[in-house]
């Protein structure tokens, strides 16, 4: 099926590695322009060499998205190279694992800053541009401690579930405008972010997990293109998607492996 999303500019916040980065080239392979931020520079590089050998325009822009001056530079830079923005992606993520009240100011404004704020200010820049063209698609990143949350991450799933609350907000606030506002919420995803504590602790991780597997960046890629895409969920709006291999789905998720 034709998803429409030919020709579209997509902007992606954390858009060099992870999720991200899948998520950007997958777009990109929809016939997309996309336009990716990061803090990172040498990620960055790497990403547009590898956009550029498969002829790919990438525009790439070294970015702190808790700062609103970074996040609006972003948007001004896809804007000048590919002449609007169709649909936004806010998927910078910061995580501080420590229990809550060893927690230090710094790290409480990073993790913030990066998972609520920027989201918050990154939908109203993103928003501004998308009345000028009459339209669009802003897309939020959870995760699945939004709705289960996780001893000794007490304030990242704090803020992903304030994700959560400001996708169905900002849906109606902007609902007029035809801007489509939606989420996507990953289980725990296999990234280079995740490798260390996955391979201490898989059988744990999966043991949660009705699939019995833990997600690949990949699993993700489709929930993003079908949220943004208008031809099969223009009238899907306010919601968040949870893609996490049926992840507590019962108290025993592992029970259709176990009987065999």
């Amino acid at each position: 099926m034709n998803l429409g999303l030919g020709h579209k500019v997509v902007a992606i916040t954390g858009g060099s590695a992870g999720i991200g980065k899948a998520v950007a080239m997958a777009f990109a392979e929809e016939g997309c322009l996309v336009s990716v931020c990061g803090r990172n520079q040498e990620r960055l590089a790497a990403l547009s060499v590898e956009f550029r050998k498969n002829g790919y325009p990438l525009c790439t822009v070294t970015a702190d998205v808790s700062e609103q001056k970074d996040l609006e530079r972003f948007a001004e830079a896809t804007v000048q190279q590919h002449g609007r923005i169709d649909i936004w992606i806010n998927n910078a993520g910061a995580i501080e694992p420590a229990p809550f009240e060893m927690l230090t100011f710094e790290q409480w404004d990073k993790v913030v800053k990066t998972n609520l704020k920027a989201v918050y200010f990154g939908s109203a820049i993103a928003a501004k541009h998308m009345r000028i063209s009459g339209g669009g698609v802003i897309i939020n990143t959870s995760s699945f401690t939004s709705l289960v949350p996780t001893a000794g991450k007490a304030l990242y799933s704090a803020t992903k579930a304030a994700v959560n609350s400001l996708t169905q907000t900002l849906a109606i606030e902007l609902a007029s405008d035809k801007i489509r506002v939606v989420g996507v919420i990953p289980g725990y995803v296999h990234t280079e972010f995740t490798a260390a504590n996955i391979a201490k602790n898989r059988d744990m991780l999966v043991s949660s997990i009705g699939l019995n597997r833990l997600s690949e960046p990949s699993d993700l890629i489709g929930a993003y293109l079908f949220l943004a895409s208008d031809v099969v969920a223009g009238y899907i709006s306010g919601i968040s998607l949870p893609v996490t291999g049926a992840k507590l789905c019962t108290q025993n998720p592992l029970w259709s492996w176990q009987k065999k």
